[in-house]
């Protein structure tokens, strides 16, 4: 069972904080390089899959939440897409506002079907 102190619940925790202050700073880390690098692509693909609200309107930490994730279906592809799911709402149930975990829960949803990911 995953708790809290999963290790790799906190490092996407750590991953997740570090998107967002970038979002803010444009600072670059070691870290997030691979993320960083590829921000076009994965906000394309938000954009499309949350069509209803342009990146600018969803909310900073939702957006890093989102970022991580979407790097993790698509670009790393480490771990299986319903854990990635799992984790990206844990933290916007965690981190973000009331609605996050459901819109997060929606957009990776879209993106998942869009990929079909769920067909690999």
């Amino acid at each position: 069972m995953k708790t809290k102190q999963d290790p790799r619940h906190i490092k996407r925790e750590h991953l997740m904080q570090l998107l967002y202050t970038w979002d803010f700073q444009k600072k670059k880390s070691a870290q997030i390089s691979s993320i960083v690098e590829n921000i076009d692509n994965i906000d394309d693909l938000i954009r499309h899959a949350a069509s209803q609200r342009p990146i600018e309107g969803i909310n900073k930490i939702d957006l890093a939440i989102l970022r991580l994730s979407i790097f993790e279906l698509i670009m790393e592809k480490g771990a299986p897409y319903k854990v990635i799911v799992d984790e990206a709402v844990e933290l916007g149930k965690e981190f973000g506002s009331d609605s996050s975990a459901s819109f997060i829960n929606g957009v990776l949803g879209k993106v998942i079907e869009e990929q079909k990911l769920d067909e690999q």
